[in-house]
């Protein structure tokens, strides 16, 4: 019965987005929070309730079934901590974007003139990646030694023909003090106005300060964490928790509904390798 039940509910999700896109990357320079009815109107036959069928459920998402690097993973310090890929980072100063929600938590993209190569970017392994947005999984994707934060940030990165080609993961868990990255953001945009969206300057350096620009990391050889589950996607996640206040928390998972894909068995993710 159980089956039964979460398996209509994965075929009837079809109001929810996947990871975003970020494609809402037009800057706009109208004040405030702004409505677009077009806007972050994806539409999924699938739910993260339900992810035990999502390779049944059309051809296109088999990769989520048989794929051998399908992410997320558990990690732990029994893996050790990664020596290899190590990430050199060009996040200097402000950045202009669109501060929405993904229909399961906060998101911001970047303000795209049509160059990748103008955007805040990494490097590892002499390859150059370009950051589209951020947007947040709760609970957490990845779990480190049991552990599953209450979220993780992702900065999806492309390569200069925008194709996705890694992520930088940030565990997000409440401490004592406000997180001077999120002081930045206006109030939440919730989970129920997927059309909504404000343009927002943000310095994302004070992401990379949190977790001290990834000094310390598991990197690994993955996918997207949603259909169709593409493979290819370098990870990296820090060991660092970024901290955030009580308040902050609270408004974070307020804004957010039950994102997290069950973890996947370790097969070719050639984890620290």
């Amino acid at each position: 019965m159980l089956f039964s039940s979460l398996a209509l509910l994965a075929a009837s999700a079809t109001a929810v987005v996947g990871c975003p896109q970020h494609s809402n990357n037009k800057r706009s320079h109208l004040q405030g929070r702004q409505t677009d009815p077009n806007a972050n109107t994806t539409q999924n036959i699938w739910a993260y309730e339900a992810p035990f069928n999502w390779g049944k459920l059309s051809p296109e998402y088999r990769l989520c079934q048989t794929g051998t690097q399908q992410s997320p993973i558990a990690l732990s310090l029994g893996n050790g901590l990664s020596l290899n890929h190590v990430p050199t980072f060009n996040y200097a100063g402000p950045i202009t974007g669109n501060f929405f929600n993904w229909g399961y938590g906060p998101a911001f993209t970047v303000a795209h003139n049509g160059d990748w190569t103008s955007h805040p970017s990494f490097t590892y392994d002499n390859e150059t990646l370009y950051l589209t947005g951020w947007h947040i999984h709760a609970p957490a994707d990845h779990s480190v030694g049991g552990d599953r934060s209450k979220a993780e940030m992702h900065f999806v990165h492309v390569d200069a023909e925008g194709h996705e080609g890694a992520v930088l993961a940030f565990r997000l868990d409440p401490g004592n003090f406000n997180s001077t990255f999120f002081d930045q953001l206006p109030a939440m945009v919730g989970f129920d106005e997927m059309q909504t969206e404000e343009s927002v300057e943000m310095d994302l350096s004070l992401a990379m300060e949190a977790v001290q620009y990834f000094n310390e990391f598991w990197t690994y050889q993955g996918s997207l964490t949603s259909p169709p589950c593409h493979e290819g996607i370098r990870w990296f996640i820090a060991r660092q928790i970024m901290f955030t206040g009580v308040e902050q928390m609270q408004a974070i998972l307020g804004a957010s509904t039950y994102s997290a894909r069950a973890e996947q068995e370790v097969w070719q993710h050639r984890i620290n390798e």
